[in-house]
C-alpha cells in the first residue's frame, strides 16, 4: 500500500500538529535531572568538534535519562527536517534562515594555517607570503565555507597557491601528519585537533575573516521548556569558548 499525493501533502502538517498537540501537554517545568525524553540535533564538522563533546559532557552530567542524537548535517535538509519535528536543533554556518526559525550566533571564528610537527616550515614562527605560496595545500571538500578569501588576498602580489589535495574534513588529519601538505582550517577546529595530534598552528600571513556558527529552530518551539533548556545548555558551552 502507497500514501496518496494528498496523504503525503498532509504528512507534514499534520506531524507538526500533533509534536505541537504533544509539547502543549508537556509539563510547564523542565527538570533536567529528572528527564527522559530525547533530542535530535544536526551538527556540521566544526560543530561536532568544537561544541558536541562540551555539550553532551555537560547533559549527560545534570540530565542522564535525556538521550542525545547529533546528527551530521553535511547531507541533510535542514529546514524539512525542523519543519517535520524529525531534529529540535540544528547548529551550522546558517547565515539566512525562513521567518518560520529563530536564530542565535553562537561563535564567531578566524582561519589559521594547520601542518604537522617537524615540518619543514616549522621552523619559521611567523609564515611570510612567498612561503605560504610555495607549501603544498590541502583544501578541505566538506565545509559550509570556502578559503577563497586566500586567493583574493595573494592575487595582488601576483600570486597563486598550489592546492595539491581536495580531501573530505574526516580525511585531513591523517594527510597532513603523514604529508608536507598544510590546510587552512577555523582556529577553534585546529587548537583542537593539535590537542590530540602532532600538529602545530601558525598564523597566516594576511588578515582572516571570520566564520559565523550559529543555531536555528522552529519558532513555534521558542518558549518550550525542555527546548530552551537545550539551548541555554549549547548557549553557554559557546559561551564558555568565547561567545560574540
Amino acid at each position: 500500500m502507497l500514501p496518496t499525493p494528498r496523504a503525503e501533502q498532509l504528512a507534514s502538517p499534520i506531524r507538526v500538529a500533533l509534536d505541537g498537540l504533544q509539547h502543549s501537554l508537556e509539563p510547564t517545568q523542565f527538570v533536567a535531572a529528572k528527564a527522559t525524553r530525547s533530542f535530535r540535533v544536526a551538527v556540521d564538522n566544526y560543530s561536532a568538534v568544537v561544541l558536541v563533546g562540551q555539550i553532551a559532557a555537560r547533559i549527560t552530567k545534570i540530565a542522564p535519562g535525556v538521550t542525545l542524537e547529533f546528527r551530521p548535517s553535511g547531507t541533510l535538509n535542514i529546514p524539512n527536517l525542523l519543519d517535520r519535528g524529525e531534529l529540535e536543533l540544528a547548529i551550522g554556518a546558517f547565515l539566512e534562515v525562513g521567518e518560520r526559525f529563530s536564530r542565535l550566533s553562537l561563535l564567531d571564528d578566524d582561519f589559521v594555517v594547520v601542518l604537522r610537527k617537524g615540518h619543514p616550515a616549522t621552523d619559521c614562527r611567523e609564515l611570510s607570503t612567498e612561503k605560504f605560496v610555495a607549501l603544498s595545500h590541502l583544501s578541505i571538500s566538506s565545509v559550509a565555507y570556502d578559503t577563497d578569501f586566500i586567493d583574493r588576498a595573494l592575487a595582488p602580489h601576483g600570486l597563486k597557491r598550489r592546492i595539491q589535495l581536495r580531501a573530505p574534513f574526516l580525511s585531513a588529519v591523517r594527510i597532513l601528519v603523514a604529508s608536507d601538505m598544510v590546510s587552512v582550517l577555523q582556529r577553534r577546529v585546529a587548537e583542537e585537533l593539535v590537542r590530540y595530534r602532532p600538529l602545530v598552528i601558525r598564523r597566516l600571513p594576511h588578515s582572516s575573516p571570520t566564520s559565523e556558527t550559529a543555531m536555528i529552530w522552529p519558532r513555534w518551539l521558542d518558549q518550550q521548556p525542555a527546548h530552551r533548556w537545550l539551548r541555554e545548555i549549547v548557549t553557554m558551552v559557546a559561551n564558555s569558548l568565547g561567545a560574540k
